[in-house]
């Protein structure tokens, strides 16, 4: 008599519920990205109903929700791409696997999902500029067809024209404490700018999304050189906050508090809490007064 096949654990199938009910799955863009329950666990009677929510998923931030004895990590980015044909401790992404697996933690990566939902990351971009309020138009860059799953006002980047003009720095600054109390911001500009009256905004690296927007600035996580050069040359500022600084406070400001309300309504005690080993690769160092961080 063959065995029985082992079950998914429910609280793993909650937290998917509540995301696919957040950011249905459909709205990504599947012709690239892998979006999903990327890594199962085992039903179980051991670990707590803990999420752990984290920007890129890294061997700290696994070793942090093995620590912290979480059942599932959603991780905004997805953390595989490719057919794997072994798994090594060599590769770090492989040893995730190896460390997630034997400690019974399942993955889900929303991903475009989140960027393309209304109210979603891209729609959480456009409030954070001044003047985006109810007196402002808003429109969708790329936007999907409405379906039974794809509700309206889905779709890629978000057009924000203002009705009256807003100063750049008042715009800048504004980016800086919204994306998290960020001192560092790059900015792209014609130098007789100085006021803006639209914004074109896509979170992570979001040129191709934006390239073709009339507005008079483009928010994003990252730009070529090439790009920003003729973003410029067409009249328009560039705001880069680096990649995942464009992305990260939304999952603590939004993301966290909504699927640990949806969650609740099904497992009362559950949590859901913010990574605190995620951080974006990059820093910016002074080099004449260099102060690495711990």
């Amino acid at each position: 008599m063959a065995a029985s096949a082992p079950q998914l654990h429910p609280f793993t199938t909650h937290v998917v519920d509540a995301m696919r009910l957040l950011y249905p799955e459909e709205l990504a863009d599947r012709s690239w990205d892998n979006v999903g329950l990327l890594l199962e666990n085992i039903k179980s009677d051991k670990g707590n109903p803990t999420v752990l929510v984290t920007n890129d998923l890294t061997i700290d931030v696994a070793e942090e929700a093995i620590r912290r004895k979480a059942s599932v990590i959603v991780s905004y980015h997805p953390f595989l791409f490719r057919p794997i044909k072994s798994i090594s401790l060599a590769d770090p992404h492989q040893r995730i696997i190896l460390q997630l697996v034997q400690n019974n933690i399942a993955v889900y990566s929303p991903h475009t999902a989140v960027d393309a939902a209304p109210g979603g990351m891209a729609d959480w971009l456009a409030d954070l500029l001044p003047g985006a309020g109810a007196s402002a138009s808003r429109k969708v860059v790329t936007p999907l067809p409405v379906s039974n799953t794809i509700p309206a006002g889905s779709g890629y980047g978000r057009v924000v024209n203002l009705d009256k003009p807003v100063e750049l720095e008042q715009v800048i600054k504004a980016y800086a404490e919204g994306l998290g109390g960020q001192r560092y911001l790059m900015i792209a500009r014609p130098k007789h700018m100085t006021q803006i009256r639209s914004a074109a905004v896509c979170p992570g690296s979001g040129f191709d999304v934006l390239k073709n927007c009339d507005a008079d600035l483009i928010v994003t996580g990252e730009m070529t050189h090439h790009n920003a050069l003729k973003a410029v040359m067409q009249g328009k500022c560039v705001i880069a906050a680096f990649h995942s600084n464009s992305e990260r406070t939304f999952l603590q400001d939004r993301l966290r508090p909504e699927l640990q309300k949806l969650l609740r309504e099904k497992v009362p005690e559950a949590e859901v809490v913010v990574s605190e080993a995620d951080e974006d690769p990059f820093e910016i160092v002074d080099v004449q007064n260099i102060r690495l961080r711990a």
